[in-house]
């Protein structure tokens, strides 16, 4: 089984660029605080890369 991440919404995306905020939407984040759950993928992974000052990361077991 592959491991889980979940994405925490930790900061606003209003007053950054148009894809940082796409970005956010793309992986399901809606409001501040909101938190999904990903499969451990390169392309998740990426995502998170180009948004990591916006969210919070967690390994789920």
């Amino acid at each position: 089984m592959s491991a889980r991440l979940r994405i925490t919404l930790v900061k606003s995306p209003i007053g950054y660029n148009v894809r940082q905020r796409r970005t956010a939407r793309a992986l399901g984040l809606r409001r501040l605080n909101s938190t999904v759950e990903h499969t451990d993928a390169p392309s998740v992974r990426g995502m998170i890369a180009k948004i990591s000052h916006l969210v919070k990361v967690e390994e789920v077991k």
